[in-house]
């Protein structure tokens, strides 16, 4: 009996090495390659917005694919050689067709309300690319006589927390006639293999830790309620705080701002993809504890809104 439950112990360690090595040497995260906002506000491609009533001044990534063929040549150049190295990239040309043809969204172009959020043109693309890195590039072509060189930076962003997890930059040798996008090319080889191990390492935490998202609570001033009203004895701040603890991956979050009307759970850890395997961001996995929060014993009415792919809130009182 002894040995059997030995074997079968060892069997169960072999399984799971088997599936963690696996995930950790074979899937990699999605990434999306886009232009930086220096570089489209230096080749003249922005617009504003109103958000909610302030002007905030944001990349016309529409205009920039359909009038500078230079980036579409970069873009397509950096998206081959993460590709050749067994990444999954996402088109940022398509997504932002896919987000014209959503046009009824018109949230692109004006503020949005309600609970007190809003989605910058940013967000709404990290929302339809679903990519775990936003690749920013920046570059500019340095002329010296007649032989020209590519000077660029790249900066890996976790799409979910915007935090830079990987950068390189530097500048390619000069020549008197490649195209920029080859230039390009050159002088990120020697760079992008030290680049992508540090996305990787980031994408392996994740993979051990979950990934990183915030979770705000804030109540409508209509609610006669607050999250200092008890049910069961219990406060709600708690009540909501025990749900977080719970779901999260190892428990791993930081509540770091609370009152009665509000609070904010900050670098909450969530798996990260579902049974089906779907990528879960913040609004899904906050669904969960609105769903809670309506239903019996508390029965609270609430609206459940989100930012991008990291951030959700939930409002209480009203939907």
């Amino acid at each position: 009996m002894k040995r059997q439950i030995i074997k079968a112990a060892l069997l169960s360690l072999m399984i799971l090495g088997a599936i963690t090595s696996g995930y950790s040497q074979a899937k990699k995260p999605t990434l999306m390659v886009v232009p930086s906002d220096v570089w489209c506000n230096t080749n003249g491609y922005m617009q504003t917005y109103d958000d909610q009533g302030t002007k905030v001044k944001i990349p016309d990534y529409k205009r920039a694919f359909q009038e500078n063929s230079d980036l579409l040549a970069v873009i397509s150049k950096i998206n081959g050689v993460m590709a050749e190295r067994g990444f999954t990239v996402k088109n940022m040309e398509s997504v932002v067709k896919t987000l014209e043809s959503e046009r009824a969204e018109d949230a692109v172009l004006t503020s949005k309300s309600g609970a007190g959020v809003s989605e910058s043109p940013m967000d709404k693309l990290k929302k339809v690319a679903k990519a775990d890195i936003i690749i920013q590039l920046t570059w500019d072509v340095l002329r010296t006589g007649p032989k020209k060189s590519v000077r660029f930076t790249l900066q890996g962003l976790d799409a979910y927390t915007d935090k830079e997890v990987a950068t390189a930059g530097g500048t390619g040798n000069p020549s008197f006639s490649a195209e920029t996008a080859v230039l390009l090319e050159e002088a990120v080889a020697d760079k992008i293999d030290n680049f992508n191990a540090g996305l990787q390492r980031h994408f392996d935490d994740m993979f051990a830790n979950g990934r990183e998202i915030i979770i705000r609570i804030k109540k409508f001033d209509s609610w006669k309620n607050d999250l200092e009203t008890e049910y069961g004895g219990k406060e709600l701040n708690v009540i909501i705080e025990d749900w977080v603890r719970a779901n999260s991956v190892k428990g791993r979050f930081s509540n770091s701002d609370a009152t009665e009307n509000m609070m904010l759970f900050e670098q909450v850890r969530i798996p990260l993809y579902d049974a089906n395997g779907n990528a879960i961001d913040a609004r899904a996995f906050t669904r969960g504890l609105q769903k809670m929060l309506a239903a019996a014993p508390y029965s609270i009415v609430n609206k459940l809104t989100a930012k991008g792919l990291g951030q959700a809130v939930i409002v209480l009182g009203e939907k």
